[in-house]
């Protein structure tokens, strides 16, 4: 009767271990879950931002809406074609203006929202921008200021197509 009592305990160390690594991975993922609720007025603001003000500010090389999105000190890192890229707002906004227009060139302008995330004051959202012979990802973080999501970082990469 004794050389069963260690092949049970034996059986149950690796039933308790199987239960653990079946729940823990599922309540981790509902932990998660409940951080990350977005409230979806937020990011229907947000995408507004994006698609009336960001994406149409380039694509018309529109300075002025531009201007209302961007706070006065952010700032752009990246890299375009491999080499890197570090610009202010204002040199940014600049670029855009001083630059021929998608629009005007009659090229192809497309910007897609892969993802938007919200929480509380902050926000993150996922850009791919395709324009001239570019093809853009764009991370863009923003920050609700007085009432207005504004755009306070951008970091972006060209990538092959």
């Amino acid at each position: 009767m004794e050389e069963w009592v260690p092949a049970i305990i034996y059986n149950m160390k690796y039933l308790s271990l199987w239960v653990w690594l079946f729940i823990f991975p599922i309540s981790s993922f509902a932990q998660k879950a409940n951080i990350m609720n977005t409230d979806t007025t937020q990011e229907t603001e947000i995408r507004n931002v994006i698609e009336q003000y960001y994406s149409k500010g380039i694509y018309e090389g529109n300075t002025e809406l531009l201007k209302d999105i961007f706070h006065k000190d952010a700032l752009l890192f990246g890299d375009v074609k491999g080499v890197p890229y570090y610009k202010t707002a204002a040199q940014y906004i600049e670029g855009v203006g001083s630059r021929l227009s998608p629009e005007k060139s009659g090229k192809a302008f497309k910007a897609t929202i892969i993802s938007i995330d919200v929480i509380n004051t902050i926000a993150t959202a996922k850009l791919n921008v395709k324009m001239y012979d570019f093809n853009y990802y764009n991370f863009i973080t923003f920050h609700k200021i007085d009432g207005k999501w504004l755009i306070v970082n951008k970091t972006l990469t060209d990538v092959e197509l």
